[in-house]
């Protein structure tokens, strides 16, 4: 259950939510993107509480990447990215605009090479990239991705964050939930850090990642040190 007294996202913000498993980023993530209308207190989205949105004029602004999605029928990875389109298709067919903007999320992703190949026969790491290739294709003013690199190799794992920073840059609020703190600490503009449903820190990564709040919450001696750009960079004590 979440706790939270107030928490407010900005546009152009890449907003990494950390903590321990059950501290509650995956209910965040899941009320703010529509999927969890149960929710007690307020969650509005431009200034309009959530519950009154239009469920294809909110599909148009806000795009979701889960940990992993499972597929039981022969699509290709074309056409389950195809499925991101879905809010803008008022007809059995797809138009000109709607193919431009996949193969645009394709080739951001790194995911045209297998465009043709069966979603079911791809890597954790490839339905990956073609699921959040299918948010994009959303063309979405929110962006949220519960543990997007989990199933990543290091090259695409620095894609993707590099990428996320970049769709920042042009606007987009970003809100990753992620175990790994050393890429909230890296790429993040602000962390969030949950313990038990409740808010423990929200700050910068320098502040948020600091010493006494991450061994009070996860329950382990860190370090904190810098990588040569001047950002946090934990060392795990043993």
């Amino acid at each position: 259950m979440l706790k939270l007294a107030s928490v407010d996202f900005s546009s152009g913000e890449l907003v990494a939510l950390v903590g321990p498993n059950g501290a509650g980023k995956s209910t965040l993530l899941g009320i703010m993107a529509g999927l969890r209308p149960e929710y007690e207190g307020a969650c509005r989205l431009e200034g309009r509480e959530l519950r009154r949105w239009r469920r294809r004029e909110l599909a148009r602004t806000v795009s979701f990447v889960p940990q992993s999605l499972r597929l039981e029928f022969p699509f290709t990875a074309e056409q389950v990215v195809l499925m991101g389109r879905t809010p803008y298709c008022d007809g059995l067919f797809e138009g000109p605009e709607d193919h431009a903007a996949v193969e645009r999320a394709m080739e951001l992703t790194d995911t045209l090479q297998f465009r043709h190949r069966d979603f079911r026969a791809l890597s954790g790491g490839e339905r990956q990239r073609v699921v959040l290739a299918s948010a994009l294709a959303q063309q979405p003013r929110v962006l949220l991705l519960d543990e997007p690199a989990a199933f990543l190799d290091v090259k695409h794992q620095i894609r993707l964050h590099r990428l996320l920073g970049e769709l920042c840059r042009q606007g987009l609020l970003v809100v990753v939930a992620t175990h790994d703190l050393n890429l909230a600490a890296a790429y993040a503009d602000r962390v969030i850090v949950l313990n038990r449903g409740s808010l423990a820190a929200d700050a910068a990564p320098g502040q948020a990642l600091a010493p006494a709040i991450l061994r009070s919450v996860f329950e382990v001696d860190v370090y904190l040190a810098a990588d040569p750009r001047g950002r946090p960079w934990i060392r795990y004590e043993t």
